[in-house]
């Protein structure tokens, strides 16, 4: 069975973590956990960088920061992963749902001015499969309306809108390290903070409310509880496997960008018999190869074909159910039809794609699918 994914490593992660525990401190905030954040700031010049436990804290920072509240309205796409909203949802704003683009999964820029309301308060936008949301069009309609714009980059390290990197355009950005993702800790997140406003504040939110960053910089005497926070921050355990990763990261991404290719010219003459879409990578992105999908032209041929495929040894999957259809929150949707992001949810699916992939894997995956 050839699996959707394998978790790669580089072959130091245990060094490090042996580093890290021989150290004495393990806790947040060390050594490798300073040298992840500057090496993303001054990688992809992000002002400021906070790692966190996940994504997921990442997002909850994020609507932290913004003081998002009651009566607050969210704008975000219908098609992602449920933390996207869940961090809104927490803070008790109402989730306005924007459709996917027809030719990609992300969000339909065109759309997001219309559901710009006087309650509204930012837009988040997520870079799905790692491939730029059009930032120049979000970024107008947050300047006009003066709004914020949190990018969820989970699945955006070393992706590019225009040549600048994802996650250094909106005013917040959030990362996953996840297991899945192109550069791993197993469970991992990071802040990145390109609003100067928000940089001391989000040190304090970081350490559990309190100044305590401050306090080892020499800056306060003492520290104490100075506002709302949590432990956001990940043990150095995490960053130490998470460093070990970032070293390795032009090899990673030198592999998965030949898995892509390697998928997509050899698909490219039977997508037609298929009945299925290539991915569609727009002339302002880059791409990262995080994944590689395929649209089915309606739903009883993704399940054929995943049904096929699994008989063939290869796991496929599906991936996001619309959130505007969710269990959760299907009953507080304003009704609009979303047709772009229900028909990827029923088409969308995602072949296997992990460093270890080697061109026999790869050909019996190809042969697997056509």
């Amino acid at each position: 069975m050839i699996p959707f994914n394998k978790p790669y490593l580089s072959g130091k992660e245990t060094k490090y973590i042996e580093e890290a525990v021989r150290s004495g401190k393990i806790s947040g905030n060390g050594g490798f956990t300073k040298k992840c954040q500057v090496f993303f700031e001054e990688k992809y010049a992000f002002k400021k960088c906070l790692l966190t436990t996940s994504c997921t804290d990442a997002l909850e920072m994020a609507a932290i920061l913004l003081d998002i509240a009651p009566g607050d309205e969210v704008i975000l796409p219908s098609y992602t992963f449920v933390s996207t909203a869940n961090a809104f949802v927490l803070r008790g704003a109402k989730l306005v749902f924007a459709d996917s683009r027809e030719d990609h999964p992300g969000i339909n820029e065109a759309s997001i001015e219309a559901l710009v309301t006087t309650n509204t308060k930012a837009i988040v936008v997520v870079h799905y499969a790692g491939v730029a949301c059009d930032m120049d069009a979000i970024m107008g309609v947050a300047s006009r309306h003066n709004l914020f714009v949190v990018e969820d980059a989970a699945q955006a390290i070393d992706s590019y809108y225009k040549g600048k990197a994802l996650g250094g355009i909106g005013h917040l950005s959030a990362f996953s390290f996840h297991e899945t993702k192109n550069i791993i800790a197993g469970e991992g997140g990071m802040l990145v903070i390109n609003d100067e406003r928000f940089i001391d504040r989000a040190e304090v939110i970081w350490e559990k409310g309190t100044n305590r960053s401050a306090f080892f910089r020499g800056e306060v005497d003492k520290y104490g509880w100075v506002d709302i926070g949590s432990s956001f921050l990940p043990s150095e355990v995490i960053a130490a496997f998470l460093y070990a990763q970032l070293e390795q990261l032009d090899d990673i991404q030198r592999k998965r960008k030949y898995i892509w290719d390697y998928y997509f010219n050899r698909l490219i003459n039977v997508v037609e018999k298929l009945e299925v879409q290539l991915p569609a990578i727009p002339e302002f992105a880059s791409n990262n190869a995080h994944m590689f999908y395929l649209v089915a032209n309606n739903l009883s041929i993704r399940e054929n074909l995943l049904a096929r495929m699994r008989e063939k040894e290869v796991h496929p999957v599906f991936h996001y159910l619309s959130l505007h259809k969710s269990p959760f929150y299907n009953t507080k949707h304003d009704g609009r039809v979303l047709n772009n992001a229900d028909h990827y949810t029923d088409c969308l699916f995602r072949l296997p794609l992990f460093y270890e992939l080697d061109d026999q894997m790869l050909s019996q995956v190809i042969e697997a699918i056509s």
